[in-house]
């Protein structure tokens, strides 16, 4: 897995209303563009995410799917980008004086993305993700 910290200078209750909105998800994902629906029950194990991902004009509509959730803990995903594959996503909350440390980790899963090989997915998925923690940072941080 690849993995990026990053302190938030917010509650862990303030970051999980961020990924507990769904419609929320491609201002912090990067590569997520859109929403097209959001299951009534998220982040529930098994709720899905319904959003594409690209740049317009070409979108390709996928998924994200809870695998698990904790709430103000930690929220474990399965995010879909096909035809490069899945990913296993997991995001941990853990307090840190006023603020939470927020620790993301990430993998390929299924699909063409796991026949990169590990010492060249790791450093492309930290980079991205350094901006992907940024992004829900701000939100966090900024949300009345």
């Amino acid at each position: 897995m690849s993995t990026n910290t990053r302190l938030v200078h917010a509650t862990p209750d303030q970051v999980w209303a961020i990924l507990a909105d769904g419609w929320l998800y491609p201002l912090w994902v990067v590569g997520a563009s859109r929403m097209r629906e959001v299951d009534g029950d998220w982040p529930e194990r098994g709720a899905r995410l319904h959003h594409s991902v690209g740049t317009w004009p070409v979108l390709l509509n996928d998924t994200t799917e809870v695998v698990d959730a904790n709430p103000g803990v930690r929220l474990d995903l399965r995010a879909r980008a096909w035809p490069s594959g899945e990913a296993a996503v997991a995001l941990h909350l853990r307090p840190n004086g006023g603020g939470t440390e927020v620790v993301l980790e990430e993998d390929a899963e299924a699909g063409p993305a796991t026949l990169v090989p590990k010492p060249l997915r790791d450093p492309a998925l930290r980079w991205r993700n350094v901006e992907t923690l940024r992004r829900l940072a701000y939100l966090a941080e900024r949300r009345p």
